[in-house]
C-alpha cells in the first residue's frame, strides 16, 4: 500500500467579530477547527491540540567582576495565563504503533472541531515589546508511526478591556511648572509652563485637546511641544528595566523673549497603539502626555500628564471633559431637582375621622398622667396642620424678626 501524504496542516477559528480578527477576552469561549487535506491515506497515531498564554520578559546586562572579568548577567521570568490541552485523535501514549491503535485518515479534507473558555481571571493583553511579550496561541500536532511530528501553530489576541466612562479615566489632569534660566552671574526672567487635557482616558484614533499657556520671560527664543510616549516596564528577579518610545508629537510656534502662548485645544491624535496594560506582574505599559518647551543651551521645561488607552470608547453621553467636574455636576444636580416642589398630601389622605375622633378618647387614667402637659398634647394629637401655602402669610413679621436680628459678622 502506497501511503499518502499531507498536503495542508492548518488551525483556523471560528471568530465572533465582523473584520474575521481572531480577537477575544477573558471568559470568552474559543472554538475552531485543525483542518488535514491529505492525498491518499495515512495512518495516524494522535492528532493533539495545546491552547497556552503567557506573559514572558527576557534581557541581559554586561557586569565588571574586576579590572579584567566581565560577564553577562540574564534576567527572565514568565507568567502563565492559559494552559489547555485535549486530543482529536488517538490516545495520550503515542508509543503504541499497533495497527489496531492506529486511525486511517482518507484522501480529501478533514476538519477536527475543537472548543475552550479562557479563564475568567484578569488576563494581560497581547503586546509586543523589546524585552517581553504576552502571547496567545493554539499548537497542533499530527503524530504518525515511524515520522516525526508535524506541528503548526497559530496565535489569536486577547484585550483585557479597560472602560474609560469612569470618574478616575474622565477626571481632567492639569500640571503647571516653571524655570528661571541662569547663565555665570546672570539670571535671566523666568519660563512658566500651564497644561491641561479634558481626562485622562482616551482611546486609539481619538484626539487630544490640549489647552497650555507659555509665558517666555527669559532673554532666549524658546519652542513650546507636545508628545504621547509609551512607557515599558519589565521586571525580573527583582530588577526593573525601562523602555521609553515616542507616539506622536505636536510643535508649537517658536516663542520670543516676553512673549506668551495660548494652546486652546490643539488636537493631538492618538495612533493605533496597544492598550495599557496594568494588571500584569511583570510587563507594564504606561502612557503620558509629555508637554515641554524646547530651550537652547539648557534642560527642557517639560511636565507629564498621565494618559491611559483603554479599549471601550467614550459612551455618546459622557461628557468629553470630565464627569465630575463641578459644571457637569451642576448640571446633573438641576436635571434631579424640580422646578417647583410638590404640595404635601392632603391631611384627610393620612389621618381619618374615625380615627381623629377616637383619639380624643384617653384609653388611660388621667391621674398617672395629670398635668398641663399631657392636656396639651391631647388637645393637639391628630389635628389638622396648617393650610400648606408656597407664599409666606406673614412676610413683616418674619421681615422684622431678621431686622432685629444681630449681625454674624463683625466687619459688616
Amino acid at each position: 500500500m502506497v501511503l499518502g501524504k499531507v498536503k495542508s496542516f492548518t488551525v483556523s477559528y471560528d471568530c465572533l467579530n465582523d473584520s474575521n480578527v481572531p480577537v477575544f477576552s477573558s471568559g470568552d469561549s474559543i472554538s475552531g477547527r485543525v483542518i488535514i487535506e491529505v492525498t491518499g491515506e495515512i495512518r495516524v497515531k494522535s492528532l493533539k491540540i495545546h491552547a497556552k498564554g503567557c506573559a514572558k520578559v527576557r534581557w541581559t546586562e554586561s557586569r565588571n567582576a574586576g579590572s579584567n572579568t566581565a560577564y553577562t548577567q540574564n534576567y527572565s521570568e514568565e507568567v502563565e495565563y492559559l494552559n489547555y490541552k485535549d486530543i482529536l485523535i488517538g490516545h495520550e501514549r503515542d508509543d503504541d504503533n499497533s495497527e489496531e491503535s492506529l486511525t486511517t485518515i482518507h484522501s480529501g479534507r478533514h476538519e477536527y472541531s475543537f472548543s475552550f473558555e479562557l479563564p475568567q481571571i484578569p488576563l494581560a493583553t497581547s503586546f509586543e515589546g523589546k524585552h517581553g511579550s504576552v502571547r496567545y496561541w493554539v499548537k497542533a500536532e499530527l503524530h504518525r508511526p515511524w515520522l516525526l511530528p508535524m506541528k503548526v501553530k497559530k496565535e489569536f489576541t486577547v484585550f483585557e478591556h479597560i472602560d474609560i466612562n469612569t470618574p478616575l479615566l474622565l477626571s481632567p489632569q492639569a500640571s503647571t511648572k516653571e524655570k528661571t534660566l541662569c547663565c555665570w552671574f546672570c539670571t535671566s526672567g523666568p519660563i512658566s509652563l500651564s497644561a491641561k487635557i479634558d481626562r485622562k482616558g482616551y482611546t486609539p484614533g481619538e484626539s487630544i485637546q490640549i489647552f497650555a499657556e507659555i509665558e517666555n520671560c527669559s532673554s532666549r527664543m524658546v519652542v513650546p511641544k507636545a508628545a504621547i510616549y509609551q512607557t515599558q516596564t519589565f521586571y525580573a528577579k527583582g530588577k526593573m528595566k525601562e523602555v521609553k518610545q515616542l507616539v506622536a508629537n505636536l510643535r508649537g510656534e517658536s516663542l520670543s523673549s516676553g512673549k506668551t502662548e495660548t494652546w486652546n485645544g490643539k488636537m493631538l491624535k492618538i495612533p493605533p497603539v496597544s492598550p495599557s496594560i496594568l494588571d500584569c506582574t511583570i510587563i507594564r505599559v504606561e502612557y503620558s502626555v509629555m508637554m515641554y518647551v524646547d530651550i537652547p543651551g539648557a534642560i527642557n521645561l517639560s511636565l507629564n500628564l498621565p494618559l491611559v488607552i483603554g479599549t471601550i470608547p467614550l459612551h455618546p453621553f459622557g461628557s468629553r471633559t470630565s464627569s465630575v467636574s463641578s459644571q457637569c455636576s451642576m448640571t446633573w444636580l438641576g436635571m434631579a431637582l424640580p422646578e417647583r416642589p410638590e404640595a404635601p398630601p392632603s391631611y384627610t389622605d393620612i389621618v381619618t375621622e374615625e380615627q381623629r375622633r377616637s383619639s380624643l378618647e384617653v384609653p388611660m387614667s388621667r391621674d398617672e398622667f395629670d398635668g398641663p402637659l399631657f392636656a396639651y398634647v391631647q388637645e393637639f394629637r391628630f389635628q389638622p396642620p396648617p393650610v400648606y401655602s408656597e407664599i409666606d402669610p406673614n412676610p413683616d413679621q418674619v421681615r422684622g424678626v431678621e431686622e432685629g436680628r444681630p449681625s454674624s459678622c463683625p466687619s459688616r
